[in-house]
């Protein structure tokens, strides 16, 4: 099953809700960063929510989280988008951890104590961000404690994976239900108890069933519609072209520095793709700076 993620609204209740299945979007991202399986779970949590904020989103803007932890991960950060598009890397991604990897590894891997940092780009003249010391390592209880307190929604959520022994990501997913405004919240916190006790959504997706099926379930007896099914996928923005206006930013004398290197490579720290630029190609770069530079002093003379 591709990943996806179902938009919903019940006027009944008087909420809005997500639900996401990002099995696929997590081991594209475990298999570019060669994680272990306690980083591939802590991706798993991060992705997973990165998916559910961007949701929330209009077109053309994004969301980026930072997770900053005292555990040996020791960070993680993630980028997504309102269509869906999701990247992100963690800082450490090889640490070695006793299997099982459950809930708890994942939060002492990521740390108990640190920063949970949200900035978003509306595409305002200055970004918004917001900030929360963490309490307790776990995910989903740090976003949905920034949601209710800094952005002052109620909010709803749950984020799972589910690991074979192997350590090895069977399933990922997310639940996302918000008040929607002036509405009661004796809804809302009914639906949070019938979620408590449910089996973990990442296990019942593991075991065949659906984004579908977690919301038929939990808003059993209550009408809601769907809005939107959508998918979702790991995709970088870099680009061999964007790497190159990058080396360009460095100048004219580190440029020729690379050159008497042999090369310059610019790897992608979310997505692992390496750009290699050869001699040839620096050498063109630095004849475009000195063409530039060269017009540049055409276009400061005076006419006579």
């Amino acid at each position: 099953m591709a990943d996806y993620l179902l938009r919903i609204w019940s006027e009944e209740a008087g909420v809005r809700g997500l639900a996401c299945l990002s099995t696929d979007l997590v081991n594209e991202a475990a298999r570019r960063h060669r994680t272990s399986p306690v980083a591939t779970a802590a991706l798993g949590y991060g992705l997973t929510a990165a998916v559910l904020l961007g949701a929330l989103l209009k077109s053309h803007q994004r969301v980026a989280l930072k997770v900053e932890g005292d555990g040996p991960l020791r960070k993680m950060v993630l980028e997504a988008d309102a269509t869906g598009r999701v990247l992100g890397y963690i800082a450490e991604p090889d640490v070695p951890w006793p299997l099982p990897i459950g809930p708890w590894d994942v939060a002492e891997a990521l740390g108990r104590n640190g920063l949970l940092t949200v900035v978003k780009d509306l595409r305002l003249k200055n970004l918004y961000q917001g900030m929360i010391s963490l309490e307790t390592g776990e995910l989903e209880k740090e976003i949905a404690r920034y949601l209710n307190r800094s952005e002052q929604v109620a909010s709803v959520v749950e984020l799972g994976v589910t690991m074979d022994k192997h350590g090895q990501l069977l399933a990922a997913s997310g639940l996302l239900i918000q008040l929607l405004p002036g509405e009661e919240p004796a809804v809302l916190r009914d639906l949070a108890h019938r979620l408590a006790e449910l089996p973990p959504p990442a296990t019942r997706l593991a075991a065949g069933q659906t984004p579908e099926d977690l919301l038929a379930t939990l808003f059993a007896g209550i009408s809601y519609e769907v809005l939107q099914m959508q998918p979702i996928e790991f995709q970088c923005t870099c680009s061999y072209e964007r790497s190159r206006q990058a080396i360009k930013v460095l100048g004219e004398d580190e440029i020729v520095a690379l050159i008497a290197e042999g090369e310059a490579v610019v790897d992608c720290h979310f997505c692992h793709e390496r750009y290699v630029f050869n001699r040839d190609a620096l050498e063109a770069i630095l004849d475009e700076l000195e063409e530039a530079a060269l017009l540049s002093l055409f276009d400061e003379e005076e006419p006579t």
